[in-house]
Order: structure tokens, then C-alpha cells, then sequence
């Protein structure tokens, strides 16, 4: 095909090479990914991303070479117009006008196509989850073991409308440079300033308008005895008024009644101590505010720290993303018989293993196995060979607790995040309900536990207490600790055993 003498040069045709190259690959790889039904989005990446700027740029060169080289004829004659001109008398530039029409309109379709892929790509789970694989990871894993599993994490982290949508990606392009440059830190700091609001995503689905009767709560735990002994514990969450009809006028989610609005102050980034709270009755326009009596904010603190109102995150603020005390996973995994009940002393040992740390997830997955198998040879040589299998069900059990929970590489684990809901572990609920924030009436925040639950039974499973439904038990704490669990909140105790 006759052509411009101009196209005729090492830069265009080094640019239709690397275009032709790309498209080749890129039909390529399309029909692989098309033939497998594989939806890898690394494969996506590629095929829709880089491949097509790859394709891009070869096409940029074209161009780029033909003005370079009649800029470079033009130094040769003299009186040379400044200005191209297109002669369409000339076969050539018809030729090349006519290639440059298809090409472009070829190309438009094609950038539609590959930008509605990238689209659904960058939208993906798998994107978001396995692209940064090492700093992902702990999110990633925590999420497919959520209740939120299904649903996709632009639900919640972006949403829906182009604003939040330019925004997330304007965001997203600092923690690709975080990343690429080892600047993210270990680990990931929350709570995450840019996440929208949560009447904006988590109330598309469960909105305080709507709200469900009390739930019944099972819980088992076991007792770090030689024969791991089930502690039963039934609990009413008043999640509720005590008649569903009244919805969210009395119970735990009256913080969000549309009545009612909560703001607070905390002196620390992770919200984990609350000394200051504003309580508003919307209908009355009633004010009243409590201070921690034991940490009470200064004149200086008052006028630079934030007052949020509270919302669902403020108490949910690990929907999807929770990492467990060793405590609680182990509980679940005896429950559900991935750890043997019947091994003597297995929640000792499993709670020993698990509570140490460990420099990376090989060397812990390693030392759990050497640690179990060391403690039933000298404790209990002979389950060695009776009990061969249930020792090394034990072991597997406990590894999956530890890679669900514990990533060291990121410096994750329950203690850096901790969790809201509840007041074990962690204060929880007692950040406010703990019978030292005051107001000047003399009002106080409480910290009784009927105003959250009921003890429907307790105990274990050869002495149960049974309640009935109008009469809850007062609780009863599985080891004796004379009374202190009345004056002491729970994570004083409970996060100094890890």
C-alpha cells in the first residue's frame, strides 16, 4: 500500500510494531481467559489495563515520528511551508487518511470495551483484595470470613455515585505509591478517615427504621482445665424495645434512634477512650453531657479534638474485617470439633501456642506443631499413639485459628484492631457504660448489664441455671474471682491474658 514518505522512519515504525504486538497479545489473552472462563483479575490487568496503554503508546509514537521526520525534511528545502498539507489528490494521503478513520473508530470501540472491563476489574473483590497481596492480605482473609462475605467490598468502602467513585480511585493511587515505595504502615491505621459514611452503605441494608425482636445468643466457652470443661452462657440481646413494634426506642440500637442524637469525643485515634459525651433528645431538645470522671478532657483538648456523632461504625466498627482473641477462636474451633474436646488439657495448650508472638505466619504455623507435639510427649506420652490423630486434628485446627487471625507480616492481630462490640477483650461498650461518665445533674452512664442482655442460662453442661424469660440470672463468673467482675471491667483482666 502507498503510503507517506513521512511513515517511513525507525520511531513510526517501531510504534506500529509495539501496537501491532499489544493488540496480538491482548486478542490473545482474551481468548484464554474467554475459553477457561477464568475471571483472574491479574489476567483482567492486563488484557484491559496495561496491554491497551502498552497498545497506546506504540500509537502515539506513529504520529510522533511522521512529524519528526517531515520536520526534518523540511530542514533540507528551503521555503518549505510551516504547516503540513494534506493533498487528497495524493493516493498516499487518502491511504493514510482512510487508515487513521478505521483505526480510530476500531480504536474508540475497542477503548469502550476495555474501559467498561477495567471498570468492573478495579470494582472487583479479588482487586481489592489480592493485588497488594502482603499488605491485603489481613483484610482479605478477615473478609472472607465475615457475615459480609458476599457482599462486594465496593458496597461498603466506595458505594454508589461517580463522586465517592473518583474519590476511592483518587485515594487509591496514593496507596499504590504507599505500596510500590514500602510506605504503608505496619499496621494499616484506622479508623480509615475517607470511608463514607455509614448511612450511605451499611443503612442501604440495615436501616434504623427497621429493626427485628430480641435475638437469643449461645454462647460456649471452655475453661483452661485438664478436661476443658464448657461453660454455657444464654443471652437475650435487647437488640430491641421488648416489643418489636417499638422498634429502636428502648435497647442497644436506641443510639440511633432518629430521636435521639450522640456525639462524643475521643482523646485517642483508635476511639478507644471516650471521656466526653453529649447526649441530645431531638423531639424535647434536651441536652446532657457526661464526663469521665477518672480522665476528664482539657481546656486545649476541648478545642482541637473532633466531636463525631456516633453511628453504626462507632459500635460495628469491624463488620467485615475482625481478627479474634485466641480465647474466642479456640472456643468456636473445639465448638465445631476442628480442635478435639476429648484431648486432655487442649485449650492450655492451645491458648500457650497461641498466645505468643511469632516473627512471620511459617515460623508460627511450625512452632504450634513443635510446641503441641513437645507438651503430649512429655505430659502425655502415651496419646502419642492412642490419640495419634486427634493431636495432629488439634494441631491443624489451631494453625487455621492462627492464619485466620494472626498475620504477622503486617503486624495484625486482634490487639491492633480492637473490636467494639461487647466489652471482654476490650472495653467495648465500657468506653461509656462504665459508671464514670457523670453530667452535673448527677446522671450517669451505667454499665449494667441487663441494659444490653439478659442472662437467660448459665453454667455448664451437668449444673445449668435456667431463668425464665421475666426473671434474667445475675451473672455468674465461670472461675471464682470473689466478686471482682463487679467492680472490675472485664478487659482488665481479660487482655493481660495474652
Amino acid at each position: 500500500m502507498n503510503l507517506p514518505k513521512s511513515t517511513k522512519n525507525l520511531l513510526t515504525i517501531a510504534g506500529t510494531t509495539i501496537a501491532i504486538i499489544s493488540f496480538l497479545i491482548i486478542l490473545l489473552l482474551f481468548f484464554i481467559s474467554t475459553l477457561f472462563e477464568s475471571n483472574n483479575s491479574f489476567l483482567g490487568i492486563f488484557i484491559y489495563m496495561v496491554l491497551p496503554a502498552l497498545m497506546v503508546f506504540g500509537l502515539l509514537l506513529i504520529p510522533i515520528g511522521m512529524i519528526r521526520a517531515k520536520r526534518q525534511e523540511k530542514r533540507k528545502v528551503e521555503g518549505a511551508p510551516q504547516y503540513p498539507l494534506f493533498d487528497f489528490n495524493k493516493p498516499s494521503t487518502r491511504n493514510a487518511a482512510i487508515i487513521f478513520l478505521v483505526g480510530t473508530v476500531f480504536l474508540v470501540i475497542l477503548s469502550s470495551i476495555g474501559s467498561f472491563q477495567a471498570f468492573h476489574i478495579t470494582e472487583s473483590n479479588e482487586f481489592c483484595g489480592k493485588l497488594c497481596h502482603k499488605v491485603m492480605k489481613p483484610e482479605y482473609t478477615a473478609y472472607q470470613n465475615s457475615p459480609h462475605s458476599r457482599v462486594n467490598c465496593v458496597e461498603c468502602h466506595v458505594g454508589s455515585g461517580a463522586g465517592w467513585y473518583v474519590r476511592s480511585k483518587i485515594t487509591g493511587l496514593y496507596q499504590v505509591y504507599a505500596v510500590i515505595t514500602g510506605q504503608v504502615p505496619r499496621p494499616i491505621l484506622t479508623p480509615i478517615e475517607s470511608l463514607r459514611p455509614a448511612m450511605e452503605t451499611c443503612e442501604h441494608c440495615h436501616w434504623p427504621e427497621k429493626f427485628y425482636d430480641r435475638k437469643q445468643r449461645n454462647i460456649i466457652s471452655y475453661l483452661a482445665d485438664e478436661a476443658t470443661t464448657a461453660w454455657n452462657v444464654h443471652l437475650q440481646m435487647k437488640t430491641s424495645a421488648s416489643n418489636s413494634a417499638q422498634g429502636n426506642a428502648q435497647g442497644i440500637h436506641w443510639h440511633i434512634n432518629k430521636d435521639v442524637k450522640i456525639e462524643y469525643i475521643s482523646s485517642v485515634r483508635n476511639r478507644e477512650k471516650i471521656p466526653w459525651v453529649k447526649y441530645t433528645n431531638l423531639k424535647t431538645g434536651e441536652v446532657t453531657i457526661f464526663e469521665d470522671n477518672d480522665e476528664k478532657l482539657t481546656a486545649t483538648q476541648h478545642d482541637t479534638l473532633a466531636i463525631r456523632t456516633m453511628d453504626c461504625i462507632d459500635c460495628h466498627n469491624r463488620p467485615s474485617h475482625n481478627y479474634q482473641a485466641p480465647q474466642n477462636f479456640i472456643d468456636e474451633l473445639i465448638t465445631a470439633g476442628k480442635i478435639p474436646h476429648e484431648l486432655p488439657d487442649v485449650k492450655i495448650v492451645a491458648m500457650d501456642v497461641l498466645s505468643q508472638d511469632y516473627s512471620t505466619s511459617d515460623s508460627a504455623l511450625m512452632a504450634i506443631k513443635t510446641q503441641v507435639d513437645e507438651y503430649y510427649s512429655a505430659m502425655y506420652p502415651e496419646l502419642l499413639e492412642t490419640s495419634k490423630k486427634e493431636i495432629e486434628k488439634a494441631i491443624a485446627g489451631m494453625q487455621e485459628g492462627y492464619s485466620q487471625n494472626f498475620f504477622p507480616e503486617m503486624k495484625v492481630k486482634w490487639t491492633a484492631y480492637p473490636n467494639h462490640i461487647g466489652h471482654m477483650e476490650t472495653n467495648g461498650c465500657f468506653r461509656c457504660h462504665n459508671d464514670r461518665h457523670t453530667s452535673e445533674s448527677g446522671k450517669v452512664i451505667s454499665r449494667d448489664c441487663d441494659l444490653c442482655h439478659s442472662i437467660v442460662a448459665q453454667g455448664t453442661n451437668d449444673e445449668m441455671q435456667i431463668s425464665n424469660s421475666f426473671n434474667p440470672l445475675e451473672f455468674k463468673h465461670p472461675i471464682e474471682i470473689n466478686e471482682e467482675w463487679r467492680t472490675k471491667l472485664c478487659a482488665d483482666c481479660h487482655y493481660k491474658l495474652y
